[in-house]
């Protein structure tokens, strides 16, 4: 392994929060992933499965004991609370330059998310949004995708950030960040995604919150079915949504103020 500019040892180390993911868990994808790429590590966290997917944790790790590490979890924290665990443990360990995470089900593949490193030269938040288009193959149950829609132009109105999908499950960022977008718990177990935004936006300001972000349309993804979000959480994610609008909206007022005494002046 070769050292990057900030003298750790790999470009990326990737997050995979897991729930009983035994049976569907791509472990061949992994495997052939981490040996063609040397120099990005993967961190498993096994959200206190009662299957035997560490089974599949340990297998890699024993193959690729300087790629891959593995936590587990106690208790049930949910996808939001494991990917916490997980980023801020690479982050601790200085595992990577830059960290990722992404759904087990690989619907974004380990190659998509590791493709936003060319972004990252110029920008500090990038994030993969499954966007249709031409030349890109994206597969999604209509149900899911007519939902997805509303979702997301409530979570961009709340933010009041022009944003397509704030839920695409791989974002990619600096590592430095980890402490703006990591330190604190999340309000939602499954709406963190839109939390993250919120801190980048409360930190740095609107302004140059969007100077740092980038999103970028996925060129494959396809839905795999299986969804790990019970159809009753519709209901509860409203509420959860107007936490954080109404978090997002008092931390944004200092910022309000400032912008509004820059145009004056």
């Amino acid at each position: 392994m070769t050292k990057t500019s900030t003298g750790l040892t790999n470009a990326l180390a990737i997050v995979v929060p897991c729930y009983n993911e035994f049976e569907r868990f791509p472990i061949e994808d992994f495997r052939n992933f981490l040996r063609q790429s040397p120099d990005i590590a993967l961190c498993l966290v096994d959200d206190a499965s009662t299957d035997n997917t560490r089974q599949h944790f340990e297998a890699l790790q024993a193959e690729l004991p300087q790629q891959v590490h593995f936590l587990v979890n106690p208790r049930n924290l949910g996808k939001a609370g494991s990917v916490r665990k997980g980023i801020r443990y690479c982050h601790k360990e200085g595992l990577a330059e830059h960290l990722a995470y992404l759904d087990a089900d690989l619907a974004t593949s380990l190659e998509e998310c590791a493709s936003l490193l060319e972004f990252m030269d110029k920008k500090s938040f990038v994030f993969a949004s499954r966007i249709l288009r031409v030349g890109a193959h994206v597969e999604r149950k209509f149900s899911r995708f007519l939902i997805g829609r509303i979702i997301a132009t409530a979570i961009s109105n709340s933010l009041r950030l022009n944003v397509y999908d704030t839920q695409c499950g791989c974002k990619l960022f600096k590592a430095s960040l980890t402490p703006v977008l990591f330190e604190a718990e999340f309000r939602s177990r499954w709406l963190f995604d839109v939390e993250l935004f919120s801190r980048i936006m409360s930190h740095f300001g609107p302004q140059k919150a969007l100077a740092i972000m980038e999103e970028v349309p996925v060129k494959r993804w396809v839905d795999q079915g299986d969804s790990r979000v019970k159809l009753s959480y519709f209901f509860r994610l409203w509420i959860d949504l107007w936490k954080i609008r109404k978090a997002h909206r008092k931390a944004l007022k200092p910022w309000g103020k400032y912008e509004k005494s820059q145009e004056a002046s």
